[in-house]
C-alpha cells in the first residue's frame, strides 16, 4: 500500500490528494495543515465587502457542504490533520516530522511519495509600528473575519492600503463599498505595475479616483504610529490619519522546509520543479504558490502565485503520484480583477515585457462597446493587443472597462496557449448575438487593426 503524505491543505494539497485517491483506491493519504482552515477558495475581499455572506461559504462545495476534515475522510477517505505543522523532512528515512500545534507533541509520519504545497506568505515589511493592532495582511480567513467584524461594529472609518497590486485594488473596492475613506500607497509610478502598461493603468487610476479612492504613487511608507492600535501612516511625503491598514505588497514562497531538506530552490526564490511537478528528489512533488513556473512565451522561470494555477498543479501531481506522466505547460500570467464597476484583465506579455525580451512588436488599442451600442446595457471596453511584427504571433493583451472584459481575455489566452496569430483571432468562429457581442468581436477588431498596420494601410500617431 502506497503511503502519500501532503504538506499543505488548501488548493494544491487537497486537489492532489483527491486526484490521487481517484487513481489509487488503496493508498494511505494524509494531509497536514498547520492552520485551522482547509480547502478555502479565493474571495476574501468579496467577503469583506459584503458580497459573500459567510466566510464558511468559501469552504463549501456547490451543494453547500463544508469541506472540513470530516468531509474529506467520509467522502474521499483522506486523513486531514489540521493545526499540524510539518517541521522537518528526513529524505533518507522518508519521514515527515510534525508538531501538533495545540498539544506541542511531535510525531513521525512515513511516506513513499511526498507533496509539498506550503504556499506563500504575505510580506510584512520590517517598519516601525508594523505590529500595532488593526494592521492586517489578509493572510487567511481569520484576518478577513476580523476586518469585517470591525467594519460592522463601526470600528473603522478610514483605511490605508499599502500596495496597488491585485489584492490592494480588490480591497480598495471592498472597503469603499463599506463607506470607508480609502487611500492606496504605491511605491511604483503606477498601479498594478506587474500586469499593466502605463496607459492602461492610467485608465484604471482615473476611474477609481472618480469613485473617491485616493491613489498615492511614487510614495514610500516609513512607519506606523499609535499606542496599541494604528492611528497614522507616515510616508516620505505626508502623514495620513487612519484606523485600519491593509498590507498588500506581495507574497513570498514558503520554501524553508524544502530548503532545509536539501531540495533545489530556483533563481526566483521558489522551489524548482520539472514539467511533471517533481522536485530535485524523485519521490517529492511540489506545486502552487511555493514553486516556480515557466512562462509559455518568454520560456523564462517566473514566480506567479495564483489559485487557478495551484489547482492545475494539484491535479497534475495527483495523476503523477499514481505513476502518471502528465506535464504542466506553463503560465501566461493571465489575470482579471473587478474594481467596483470596472473590470481589468491581462494575459501574456505587456508591451514592456515584449520590449525587454527584444521582440520586434506592434500594438493596437481599440475602445468600443462590448456589444452593439443600441443594445441595453452596452458598455465601453478598451482592448490593447500586442503581436510580433514579423510573424503575426499574438504576444499579449490587456483590457479594461465597465463592459464584459473577462471573456475577451480568455479568448486571447486560448490563442496564446496554442501559439496562434492575429489571423487566428479574426478567424475564430466566436458565438454572436446582439445581446452578448458585436458581429466582429473587440479582440478581432484589434487584430484587424494590426493587420492593416502591417499592410501599411494605417499608420500610428503617438
Amino acid at each position: 500500500m502506497k503511503r502519500i503524505v501532503v504538506i499543505g491543505g488548501v488548493a494544491v494539497g487537497l486537489k492532489a490528494a483527491a486526484q490521487a485517491r481517484r487513481g489509487d483506491q488503496q493508498a494511505s493519504i494524509t494531509v497536514l495543515e498547520r492552520g485551522k482552515f482547509i480547502s478555502y477558495a479565493g474571495g476574501m475581499p468579496d467577503y469583506v465587502g459584503g458580497d459573500i455572506n459567510e466566510i464558511e461559504d468559501l469552504m463549501k462545495t456547490s451543494k453547500g457542504i463544508v469541506r472540513n476534515s470530516g468531509f474529506f475522510k467520509s467522502v474521499k477517505d483522506i486523513n486531514v490533520l489540521i493545526q499540524t505543522e510539518a517541521i522537518a523532512i528526513d529524505r533518507q528515512s522518508k519521514i515527515v516530522i510534525v508538531k501538533k500545534l495545540v498539544s506541542g507533541e511531535e510525531e513521525r509520519i512515513p511516506y513513499d511519495k511526498l507533496v509539498i504545497a506550503t504556499g506563500a506568505s504575505a510580506i510584512k515589511p520590517p517598519l516601525p509600528g508594523v505590529e500595532l493592532g488593526n494592521i492586517y495582511l489578509l493572510k487567511d480567513p481569520d484576518d478577513a473575519k476580523a476586518i469585517r467584524q470591525g467594519l460592522e461594529n463601526g470600528q473603522f472609518k478610514s483605511a490605508v492600503i499599502i500596495g496597488a497590486g491585485m489584492i490592494g485594488m480588490e480591497m480598495s473596492a471592498a472597503l469603499t463599498k463599506r463607506q470607508l475613506q480609502v487611500t492606496v500607497v504605491q511605491r511604483n509610478e503606477q498601479i498594478l505595475p506587474a500586469f499593466l502598461d502605463p496607459e492602461i493603468a492610467e485608465v484604471v487610476a482615473q476611474y477609481i479616483a472618480e469613485k473617491g479612492i485616493t491613489i498615492l504613487t511614487e510614495e514610500n511608507v516609513i512607519r506606523f504610529t499609535g499606542e496599541t492600535i494604528v492611528t497614522a501612516v507616515e510616508t516620505d511625503k505626508r502623514t495620513i490619519s487612519v484606523d485600519l491598514v491593509i498590507l498588500a505588497i506581495g507574497v513570498r514562497p514558503n520554501v524553508g522546509l524544502a530548503e532545509v531538506a536539501g531540495l533545489a530552490i530556483g533563481a526566483t526564490g521558489a522551489i524548482m520543479v520539472d514539467e511533471e511537478m517533481r522536485t530535485s528528489d524523485p519521490d517529492i512533488y511540489a506545486g502552487g504558490d511555493c514553486v516556480e513556473n515557466v512562462n509559455m512565451l518568454s520560456k523564462q522561470k517566473t514566480f506567479a502565485p495564483k489559485g487557478s494555477t495551484a489547482n492545475k498543479h494539484g491535479r497534475i501531481i495527483g495523476e503523477n503520484l499514481c505513476d502518471g506522466h502528465v506535464k504542466f505547460k506553463g503560465v501566461l500570467n493571465t489575470v482579471v480583477v473587478r474594481i467596483q464597476g470596472l473590470t481589468v484583465g491581462k494575459t501574456g506579455l505587456r508591451e514592456y515585457d515584449a520590449k525587454q525580451l527584444g521582440y520586434d512588436y506592434i500594438t493596437a488599442k481599440v475602445t468600443s462597446h462590448d456589444k452593439p451600442h443600441y443594445m441595453p446595457g452596452a458598455k465601453l471596453i478598451t482592448v490593447k493587443l500586442i503581436a510580433d511584427s514579423n510573424t503575426g504571433k499574438v504576444l499579449g493583451m490587456q483590457a479594461v472597462g465597465e463592459g464584459e472584459v473577462a471573456k475577451r481575455v480568455d479568448v486571447v489566452a486560448a490563442v496564446l496557449t496554442l501559439g496562434g496569430t492575429i489571423n487566428d483571432l479574426f478567424d475564430i468562429d466566436l458565438s454572436y448575438a446582439p445581446s452578448y457581442s458585436s458581429p466582429i468581436d473587440n479582440v478581432a477588431v484589434a487584430a484587424n487593426l494590426i493587420m492593416d498596420k502591417l499592410a501599411d494601410k494605417l499608420k500610428d500617431i503617438s
